[in-house]
C-alpha cells in the first residue's frame, strides 16, 4: 500500500497545480487524519463544536510546513469526495491562521477538473461569503475543546499560496529527502 504523504507527488506542476489528498469531507464534523503508520485515513475525533467543514480538507503530499505537518489545503467542491481521494487542484488563495501559537496556514484551492471553478483564479475571485464561511469555521471549530484557540490572521493571494507551497516542498526535501 502506498503512503499518500510520501509516495504521491505534490502535483503535476507544483506549486501552480497541486495534488490535494482529502482527509475531511464537506458538510461533516468528523476530523479524519492521514496516519502514515497505518497507512490510511483514520478518525482523529469528532469536532466538539456544532460546525461542519465548509469544503473538502486535507494536505498536499510531499510538503512539510512550519507547524510540523504537511501543508493544509481546503478544496472548494460542490459535492464531497471521500477520505483519501486525490484531487488535482489549482491554488487560489492563502488563509493565514494561528493555531495555539503555531503558524497553521491553509491553502485554498479549486479542482482543475470542475468547469464551475474555471473563472476562480485568485483571491479576488472568491466571494466575501466564501471567505467569511471558511474563516468562521476555522475561528470556531475548536471553541469547545479545552485550552484550544485559533485565530484567522488574514487572506493572501494566489502568489502567496504558491510561495507557501514552494516553501513547504523545500522543508519536506530538507527534512525527508
Amino acid at each position: 500500500m502506498s503512503n499518500l504523504w510520501e509516495d504521491v507527488p505534490a502535483g503535476p506542476n507544483p506549486p501552480e497545480t497541486i495534488t490535494a489528498v482529502v482527509e475531511c469531507l464537506k458538510g461533516e464534523r468528523n476530523k479524519y487524519e492521514y496516519d502514515k503508520s497505518v497507512p490510511g485515513v483514520v478518525l482523529d475525533r469528532v469536532l466538539h463544536s456544532n460546525v461542519h467543514y465548509p469544503s473538502d480538507y486535507g494536505f498536499i503530499p510531499r510538503t512539510y510546513y512550519d507547524d510540523g505537518d504537511p501543508l493544509d489545503v481546503l478544496v472548494l467542491v460542490e459535492d464531497q469526495t471521500f477520505p483519501g481521494c486525490a484531487i488535482e487542484a489549482r491554488p487560489v488563495a492563502l488563509m493565514n491562521m494561528d493555531d495555539d501559537g503555531e503558524q497553521d496556514d491553509k491553502v485554498i484551492a479549486v479542482p482543475t477538473e470542475d468547469p464551475r471553478y474555471d473563472a476562480v483564479q485568485d483571491l479576488d475571485d472568491l466571494t466575501d461569503q466564501q471567505r467569511d464561511e471558511i474563516a468562521e469555521f476555522f475561528e470556531t471549530y475548536k471553541n469547545l475543546e479545552a485550552d484550544k484557540e485559533t485565530t484567522v490572521e488574514g487572506w493572501k493571494d494566489r502568489a502567496a499560496a504558491e510561495d507557501a507551497i514552494a516553501h513547504a516542498m523545500d522543508l519536506y526535501d530538507e527534512q525527508f529527502a
